[in-house]
C-alpha cells in the first residue's frame, strides 16, 4: 500500500471493483458512477470542463463548483440534469464509496477525482500539470494504491520548458518586429487565460487583443477571481490596420486561416502548444514563433507523478500509452494501457 494510505484492516475490494474501463469510460461498479463519461449517464463525475471529458446530456453531474459554471457556459444553462457542486477537499460518499476531488493544475476548476472503499485508494488524475499556473489551483499530489493517469505527452522526448521563457520569446519578438501583429494560437479554455496571465507575469502592460470566440471563458475567468489586465476585442471593425501593428492576439488556431486574420498588420502567427517541441509540426502548420506551453505534464512529470504517489498499480487512460506502460514495467510497476474511446487531445486538434 502507498505510503500516506491509511489502511485499518485488509483490502476486501479489488481496483476493478471500485473503478473499471466500460463502453461509456470508467465506472464504478459499487458507487453506480461514472468518471468523464464518453455518452450520457445517470451519474457522471467531471475532471475539468474541456469537451473531450465534460458533454451535456447526464441526469446528475458533480464537479467542482468552476467546472460546473464553464460548462454552463460553453454548453447552455440546460447540459444537465441535477448539478452538485463540490469544493477541493470536500469528501462525498456515493452508495458507499468516498470521493473526493483534488487539484489536477490542468486548468480552471480541473480536478484529480480521488475514490476509496475498504482501505483502497484510487486516483483518476483526469488531465494534468505540474507547472505552476496561476490562472487555476496547483497539483495536489495523492498518495495512493492505484493511480489512473492521462499520457497525453507520454514519450521521453517531450519536455515542457518553463513557461515564462517561453512567453518572452513573444514579447521580444513584439519587440523585434513592433510593425508586426503577433497572432497567438491558443485554445479557449485554460491556454488563452494562461497565456494572457503569463504575459502579465512577464511584465506585458499593454492591452491584449482577443478573438470573439475567446470573450465569454475570459470574462469568466476574470469574474472567479484570475486577473487577466486589459482585455480588448480583436473584432473591432473601426480599428485601422497599422493600429494593431506590434500588438499581441489571441485567437483559437482556426481564426488565422480565415478572412478574419487578413484586416491585421503583417501577422506573424505563433503557437501555445506542448506539440510545439515538434519543430516539423510547427513548420508544416506555417507556425513561425512556436511557444511550447502546455496544460499537459510532459515526460518527466507523468514519470515523477507515478514514483510520488507510490501507486503500486497503474493504469493508463489515453495518450502516449504503450509508452508510459512500458516505462512502469522497467521501474518494477504493474501497469495497463485502458484503451479508453473518446478523449481526443484538445491541443492534438490543433485548438490550442
Amino acid at each position: 500500500m502507498a505510503a500516506g494510505v491509511a489502511a485499518p484492516y485488509i483490502q476486501t475490494v479489488r481496483p476493478e471493483d471500485l473503478l473499471c474501463p466500460g463502453p461509456s469510460g470508467l465506472f464504478s461498479p459499487l458507487g453506480d458512477f461514472h468518471i468523464d463519461p464518453t455518452r450520457p449517464v445517470p451519474r457522471a463525475l467531471i475532471t475539468h470542463g474541456h469537451s473531450d471529458h465534460a458533454r451535456p446530456g447526464h441526469a446528475a453531474v458533480m464537479a467542482t463548483a468552476d467546472t460546473i459554471a464553464i460548462m454552463e457556459a460553453r454548453m447552455g444553462a440546460g447540459f444537465s440534469g441535477a448539478r452538485q457542486p463540490v469544493a477541493y477537499g470536500e469528501a462525498v460518499t456515493i452508495n458507499g464509496v468516498r470521493v473526493t476531488f483534488r487539484p489536477a493544475g490542468h486548468v480552471l476548476g480541473s480536478a484529480q477525482i480521488v475514490v476509496e472503499a475498504n482501505g483502497l485508494r484510487m486516483v483518476a488524475s483526469g488531465d494534468y500539470k505540474r507547472q505552476a499556473d496561476p490562472t487555476c489551483a496547483n497539483f495536489e499530489l495523492v498518495p495512493c494504491d492505484v493511480f489512473i493517469t492521462e499520457a497525453t505527452f507520454g514519450l521521453p522526448v517531450f519536455h515542457h520548458p518553463p513557461a515564462l521563457d517561453e512567453i518572452r520569446k513573444l514579447i521580444g519578438s513584439t519587440e523585434q518586429f513592433p510593425e508586426r501583429t503577433h497572432f497567438v494560437g491558443a485554445y479557449s479554455l485554460g491556454k488563452a487565460q494562461r497565456v494572457i496571465r503569463l504575459l502579465r507575469d512577464a511584465g506585458y502592460d499593454r492591452p491584449v487583443y482577443i478573438h470573439g470566440a475567446l470573450e465569454s471563458l475570459c470574462r469568466l475567468y476574470q469574474a472567479r477571481g484570475v486577473a487577466l489586465g486589459d482585455i480588448r476585442s480583436a473584432t473591432d471593425d473601426s480599428k485601422a490596420r497599422e493600429e494593431f501593428a506590434g500588438a499581441i492576439v489571441v485567437a483559437p488556431p482556426g481564426a488565422f486561416e480565415g478572412r478574419w486574420a487578413r484586416r491585421f498588420a503583417e501577422p506573424l502567427v505563433g503557437f501555445a502548444s506542448g506539440w510545439m517541441r515538434i519543430r516539423q509540426r510547427a513548420k508544416q502548420g506555417g507556425v513561425e514563433l512556436p511557444l511550447v506551453i502546455s496544460d499537459h505534464g510532459d515526460w518527466d512529470e507523468l514519470t515523477a507523478t507515478i514514483r510520488e504517489t507510490g501507486a503500486g498499480e497503474v493504469w493508463v487512460t489515453h495518450g502516449r500509452e504503450e509508452a508510459l506502460v512500458r516505462w512502469c514495467e522497467l521501474n518494477g510497476i504493474a501497469a495497463r494501457p485502458l484503451h479508453i474511446v473518446g478523449y481526443e487531445d484538445e491541443e492534438t486538434e490543433g485548438a490550442s
